[in-house]
């Protein structure tokens, strides 16, 4: 579909700094429903079981979320290239308005299920957008910063998405998880509609790729299935996940075909070969697998080896969210200071490996405070690369490709979550550890001390992620002033 022609970048009067900041508030509190409806479901789900019925779907309440959300990422960064940021934004609030609504008068699990996958169809666009309007504001160089405030969003949607999800279907409703979101969503486009018409369509005349956006939906839902499946309702070997994988690489084919074919590809080429976006987002996608994986197990194992109780488990996770929001802010005031920003990264993720495998060493004998202390560092060592990959990436590209470029980097960050909770629930299954909450509680005799392979694997996943952002190009951060702030090259 083509833009209208003669519609080029708007000379608009520049914003005043109060109207960035009203606009960061507004895009990060619409980031927030996104992320508290991936941690705000699960404690509800066996009451929407009891209340709905066709319990064997359940899972799907969290899949089809993350289907639809992982999959529609990048192409809501080429739409914003294309039509500008308010409206697509605002289009992003109203689906996922949507799907919360169907979601709440949903009278079976079926509807529940569809109203999930039409939330993460709005969802997924919010997660991306906002790193991208925050690139719109602000040049590279002031931009690391704020990613911390992304951290910390996620660190309030951990915490308070379990504790309103449980208090709702304790207390009141479980509809209530969704009705919520509809105050929400209208407070975040109230707060952000006047100052966002005065950001510029950054993109001359341009057209979206459906048929590429098509072939990566697809692509990427085959693959989340096979994963999600694979060692839970099937074999990892049986046919039907064989199959998913031969149709996700087939599909993936197609896909890259397209790209080369296409007049306008979804995701432009000179984007993909940018080394500095390559290499950028490969080593997120390595990280976010090896980070969310250790979330998911994390409190398994402080059930299992500590004897925690699960609300318990969860309060031990504190340290973990809050050292990953304390690296993320200590690396974006930091970047403005170095000219090698990178190493910021590589120092960060080193002492997250050193971390992973003390706790693997100890993981058999660690006592609470020991388990704290090393969580908080791995999650202060992780947190780290944030802002790094995303001003990286962002530097890397022009304007008129900083939503595709951030559509990329959001798309392969959720890709490799959902991937290294597959990864290391494979891991877990071939040593004979609990997944689930049921049957942690073991006896001692071998099984907490196994869980030191998970810390092996996390280590192991970081260590990649290490070795390919050592591979990045430094570009020197537009914006840069060397009066207006004393630099540390070495």
């Amino acid at each position: 579909m083509d833009k209208p022609s003669g519609q080029n970048v708007f000379h608009q009067a520049p914003l005043s700094e109060r109207e960035k900041n009203v606009i960061i508030a507004g895009v990060l509190l619409s980031m927030l429903l996104a992320a508290l409806d991936q941690t705000i479901v699960a404690p509800a789900m066996p009451t929407m079981a009891a209340a709905l019925g066709n319990a064997e779907y359940l899972p799907w309440i969290v899949t089809g979320y993350l289907l639809t959300a992982t999959a529609v990422s990048p192409l809501y960064g080429k739409i914003s290239d294309v039509y500008g940021r308010r409206p697509t934004i605002f289009a992003a609030v109203l689906i996922f308005i949507a799907g919360s609504v169907i979601s709440a008068m949903a009278p079976n699990m079926l509807v529940l299920v569809a109203g999930r996958a039409v939330q993460g169809l709005g969802g997924g666009g919010l997660f991306a957008l906002t790193q991208t309007v925050i690139g719109d504001l602000v040049p590279p160089l002031e931009r690391a910063r704020y990613s911390a405030w992304i951290s910390g969003t996620w660190a309030v949607a951990s915490i308070a998405g379990p504790l309103l999800g449980g208090t709702f279907a304790e207390h009141l409703h479980w509809s209530l998880i969704f009705w919520i979101n509809i105050p929400l969503g209208l407070i975040a486009m109230a707060i952000i509609n006047n100052p966002l018409k005065k950001l510029p369509v950054a993109a001359r005349r341009h057209s979206i790729d459906g048929w590429g956006a098509l072939l990566l939906i697809i692509a990427t839902s085959l693959l989340l299935l096979a994963m999600n499946w694979g060692g839970s309702h099937y074999a990892w070997a049986s046919p039907q996940i064989a199959g998913l994988v031969a149709g996700s690489a087939a599909v993936w084919g197609l896909f890259a075909l397209r790209l080369y074919k296409a007049g306008e590809p979804l995701i432009s080429l000179e984007v993909l070969s940018n080394r500095i976006v390559l290499t950028a987002t490969t080593a997120m996608f390595l990280l976010q697998a090896g980070s969310i994986g250790l979330a998911i197990y994390l409190p398994v194992y402080l059930q299992s080896a500590l004897d925690l109780s699960p609300g318990d488990a969860g309060m031990a996770m504190l340290g973990l969210l809050m050292g990953t929001v304390a690296g993320a802010s200590l690396s974006g005031r930091l970047v403005p200071r170095f000219a090698h920003y990178k190493r910021i990264a590589l120092v960060g993720i080193l002492f997250a490996i050193a971390c992973l495998v003390a706790m693997g060493v100890v993981a058999d004998r660690a006592s609470l405070l020991v388990v704290e202390l090393l969580t908080a560092c791995i999650g202060f060592g992780t947190g780290t690369i944030f802002p790094i990959s995303t001003v990286s990436v962002q530097n890397a590209v022009d304007r008129a490709h900083l939503g595709v470029a951030t559509g990329v980097l959001t798309f392969l960050r959720s890709l490799g979550g959902a991937i290294g909770v597959a990864a290391l629930g494979a891991v877990a299954l071939g040593y004979g550890l609990p997944l689930a909450g049921e049957g942690v509680h073991v006896a001692h005799g071998g099984t907490d001390a196994s869980f030191a392979i998970i810390f092996y694997a996390t280590a192991a996943l970081l260590t990649a992620a290490l070795a390919v952002l050592a591979l990045m190009p430094e570009k020197p951060l537009r914006g840069y002033d060397r009066e207006a702030a004393p630099v540390v090259t070495e």
